[in-house]
């Protein structure tokens, strides 16, 4: 699957992938993020649900404290 991931162009070996799945692969499983999909926000409850295919855009934001 090809993606396009903060503006990159990215490829997983795989043909199917959930949200969780690619937040969880990234290592950001643990902390609060923002992910939109095709200029779609995707809420954290629709993660597992929400599938990605192959030439989809994501964005994958983290969020930081701090002052």
């Amino acid at each position: 699957m090809d993606l396009k991931l903060n503006g990159k162009d990215q490829h997983f070996d795989t043909d199917q992938m959930t949200v969780a799945a690619l937040v969880e692969h990234l290592g950001l499983s643990r902390q609060p993020v923002a992910v939109e999909l095709n200029k779609q926000l995707i809420p954290k409850r629709d993660h597992d649900t929400t599938s990605l295919a192959d030439g989809d855009t994501v964005e994958v934001v983290t969020l930081v404290g701090g002052g």
